[in-house]
């Protein structure tokens, strides 16, 4: 059967051409790699002034990646600092990020020991490299080398889960260098955060008198125990059961929507989704102990713009603890904007209301900068 778009076609266009065109697709077996380039077509930037580039760029010794996207290069930019750590969100972008195109020249990272950054280097000599301090450097000259290349004065900061602790000191240590920073899924206190989601999937397991995942939690207990004794197994149970019970993404009891949406990146090759695992496992064992430690509820002053981009339902990074030190901060600027029917992945559960606060709520910063592109004026 023709559908309803091809046989629109054929009334429109011609009927013998679109006729031969669905027979000819019909004999072929749909294949991954068709469908990645049927995304990367869809989302192909074609605007004169517009920048559509996959690039390689030598940061602090490493050759990291960096996706830079954006129908017009008088925008001003916004880096996207991913969580995990070690989950790359550039794989994940076309899910979300195609409609900030229009505002923004959006820059997603494949930060050290993560994703395709992971593939282009020597894991060997990547490990012990695998520091806070370091992520923090190798993020400053990121930003560096956005503005030079792309004479901004000032950019856009975004960080996501893990990615908010390195924000949270960029924005600390350059507030001359952005706009404003936005936080999704904003760390505190990761003991804290661990002890609340454990309370949170325990008491969901017991209302729903499931045994296995009770004994699986009790099991873990005392949760998270002493700083620096959380591992990835113990923290990995956690997840599993925070996860089942929408404390991720909201309503959904798996991540699997978000990892199957991975497999068609056009960014992507299969040896870079195989990356992420890997560069996950790596980074992990060699942050997790240092990032179990972080604890931000002091670093409350900020001399730049900060907004907040907080799910209701979020229990993988609390949204309580984030509310409570938000109410703390100093800043020019602060704003706090609640997703009601999101928890950890605001971005992609309420992309069209994460937009409009995009453009409403950050955006002004740098129009009134005039970094941005003229807007449209409808004629009447």
């Amino acid at each position: 059967m023709v559908r309803m778009k091809s046989l629109f076609c054929s009334i429109t266009l011609g009927a013998a051409a679109c006729v031969a065109h669905a027979d000819d697709n019909a004999s072929k077996v749909f294949t991954q790699q068709q469908a990645r380039d049927i995304i990367a077509q869809s989302r192909k930037i074609v605007t004169p002034n517009g920048i559509d580039a996959l690039i390689k760029v030598s940061i602090n010794g490493t050759e990291q990646w960096l996706s830079i996207r954006g129908k017009d290069k008088r925008n001003p930019i916004l880096l996207f600092i991913h969580g995990g750590p070690a989950s790359p969100d550039m794989p994940l972008a076309y899910t979300f990020q195609t409609p900030w195109e229009d505002y923004f020249t959006v820059v997603q990272w494949d930060q050290r020991g993560a994703g395709k950054t992971y593939t282009a280097n020597d894991p060997k000599t990547i490990a012990p490299t695998l520091t806070i301090d370091q992520m923090t450097d190798d993020a400053e000259a990121v930003v560096r080398y956005l503005q030079q290349t792309y004479h901004k004065q000032k950019i856009f900061l975004l960080g996501h889960s893990w990615g908010t602790v390195l924000g949270v000191r960029l924005a600390q240590r350059h507030p001359d260098w952005f706009y404003a920073y936005i936080g999704v899924g904003q760390v505190v206190n990761v003991q804290q955060n661990e002890a609340i989601g454990y309370r949170f999937a325990l008491d969901h397991a017991k209302a729903d008198n499931n045994t296995k995942a009770v004994d699986d939690l009790t099991k873990l207990a005392p949760y998270p125990g002493k700083v620096g004794s959380l591992d990835i197994a113990r923290i990995g149970t956690q997840r599993r059961w925070l996860s089942y019970y929408g404390g991720l993404a909201y309503g959904r009891t798996s991540f699997g929507f978000d990892a199957d949406a991975e497999e068609l990146a056009p960014e992507y090759s299969d040896k870079d989704l195989d990356a992420i695992g890997d560069g996950s496992l790596l980074t992990l064992n060699h942050l997790l102990k240092p990032l179990s430690a972080i604890d931000l509820s002091h670093d409350t002053h900020f001399d730049c713009p900060i907004l907040l981009f907080t799910g209701r339902h979020d229990y993988a990074v609390s949204h309580e603890l984030a509310a409570q030190w938000f109410a703390t901060v100093s800043a020019p600027y602060k704003r706090l904007v609640w997703f009601e029917d999101s928890a950890h992945m605001v971005m992609q559960e309420q992309p069209g209301r994460f937009l409009v606060h995009l453009v409403d709520d950050a955006r002004p910063f740098a129009v009134q900068a005039g970094d941005a592109a003229p807007e449209e004026v409808e004629q009447r």
